[in-house]
């Protein structure tokens, strides 16, 4: 999916690597060394993903995360250096589809990319069944299979696997998972979900190893892995 991508950074070096990187893969690049140019240049641009630095020379780059997703529809990645847990939740909760450490494999940044760019070409609505690897998830039916054989999730099981399920290849936070799978109406302490999650991996991914189907994003959440 050819993209038109504006890189926010303020380093000459990382935007060469990015431009190449996105070039190679068949992206059109714009570039932005600061947060006023990249206002700018989103206005002007209309560019269909951003890649983001928060270390800006003009502000921090957390401020600019919901100005730069305009209506929602364009994708965002934070590209950063900061790998405090504090920084990448504030990120994915102010709007980031996803964050990247750096230094970063090109590799799994275009895969990110990709994935990313492919959930908003698809609506915001999550198709109705949603497939990782032999996982299926039918999220009209509340059915959940893998190789074609039915398996027998409990209800919260079934919930914290459907929000990871409408955010495939992308991380969730902890908060927003024990919001919709919990509400309000029990005690959402963060030792249920894991849990719940550790008894998710044994029905969804033995015999394969320990996170093959749901990754750990160390302090941040959890996703879902898919086709990149």
């Amino acid at each position: 999916m050819a993209a038109k991508v504006l890189i926010v950074d303020d380093e000459v070096a990382i935007r060469r690597l990015l431009r190449n990187t996105l070039e190679r893969a068949g992206h059109q690049v714009v570039e932005a060394r600061d947060g006023r140019d990249a206002l700018a240049l989103a206005a002007a641009e209309h560019p269909d993903a951003v890649l983001l630095d928060l270390g800006l020379p003009d502000r921090d780059g957390l401020g600019l995360v919901p100005l730069l997703r305009g209506d929602g529809q364009r994708v965002l990645l934070v590209v950063s250096a900061r790998d405090a847990t504090e920084e990448k939740v504030a990120a994915l909760d102010l709007g980031a589809d996803d964050y990247v450490t750096k230094p970063f494999d090109t590799d799994e940044l275009l895969a990110r990319l990709r994935v990313a760019l492919r959930h908003r070409g698809s609506g915001s609505a999550a198709a109705p069944i949603v497939h990782a690897g032999e996982l299926a998830i039918d999220l009209d039916r509340r059915r959940v299979t893998r190789a074609g054989e039915e398996l027998h999730l409990t209800r919260k099981e079934y919930d914290v696997l459907a929000l990871l399920a409408q955010h495939v290849g992308r991380v969730v936070t902890h908060d927003r998972i024990i919001a919709a799978a919990w509400g309000g109406d029990e005690d959402p302490r963060i030792e249920y979900l894991r849990i719940v999650v550790r008894n998710l991996r044994g029905k969804l991914e033995a015999p394969l190893p320990v996170g093959s189907v749901i990754a750990n994003e160390l302090g941040v959440g959890y996703r879902l892995r898919g086709e990149g």
